[in-house]
């Protein structure tokens, strides 16, 4: 039996580049050439691509870059436009969402509106990909373990920026988007309502967070444990 070189092992093998298995009627074709790295050959597969986008994937891309520069565009009018400032004060800068005073209704833009605008796209980013992780997994014939995973972590998202605020009757209740920002939030959330480490559902959420990130742990240690006898090819037996 072949095997296959990974941090176990002291020899790479480097062979002809994998096209990936064969894709069914109705799916776009994998994009860039295959490329075989010396260096992401010492932790485990040596090879880069091709990629698999698709309509749900190009979405999400497309929806979380929009969120992405909508945040930082708001970032850099905080500080007048200024690049030299942007750079230094970017860990305390932040998007703030509505103030209480909104409620649950729509807020102009400079008072949090482009908060809630992010949040819709930074949410459907999120769901594209999600969808994307899971009809990809059917589609090649695995397990959906790394979609589940994924929706852990976005639950602890969903909860903090979409439930809890909803239930409370105003966006002001939701995070800001922000390095500081979010952990000044935490503090504040601590001596508003009691402290967040007694909260059952923070606990839940984070219990949902670690555990999808030990999923994804363990789902990658045991491809990487037997890759050396090709189990990450086992889809094609």
């Amino acid at each position: 039996m072949g095997r296959i070189s990974n941090l176990f092992t002291t020899v790479q093998a480097v062979g002809p580049v994998h096209h990936g298995v064969e894709l069914g009627h109705g799916n776009s074709p994998r994009t860039g050439q295959p490329v075989i790295n010396y260096w992401l050959g010492k932790l485990g597969n040596a090879q880069l691509g091709p990629i698999y986008l698709g309509g749900l994937g190009l979405a999400s891309l497309i929806c979380g870059l929009i969120a992405f520069t909508l945040i930082g565009m708001n970032m850099l009018a905080s500080v007048n436009y200024d690049p030299v400032q942007f750079v230094r004060q970017l860990f305390w800068l932040s998007l703030e969402p509505p103030p209480p005073s909104y409620g649950l209704s729509l807020p102009p833009l400079n008072q949090g509106g482009w908060w809630l605008i992010v949040g819709l796209f930074l949410t459907a980013s999120l769901f594209f990909w999600w969808a994307r992780t899971y009809r990809r997994a059917i589609a090649l014939g695995m397990g959906t373990h790394i979609a589940w995973a994924f929706a852990a972590a976005i639950w602890l998202f969903l909860v903090l920026g979409l439930f809890r605020p909803i239930l409370m009757g105003s966006w002001g209740e939701a995070v800001p988007y922000g390095i500081f920002p979010h952990l000044d939030w935490t503090a504040a959330f601590s001596l508003r309502y009691g402290n967040l480490f007694y909260n059952p559902f923070h606990a839940l959420s984070i219990v949902f967070l670690y555990g999808s990130a030990l999923l994804f742990a363990m789902h990658g240690a045991t491809i990487l444990a037997v890759t050396r006898y090709g189990g990450e090819r086992e889809i094609e037996q």
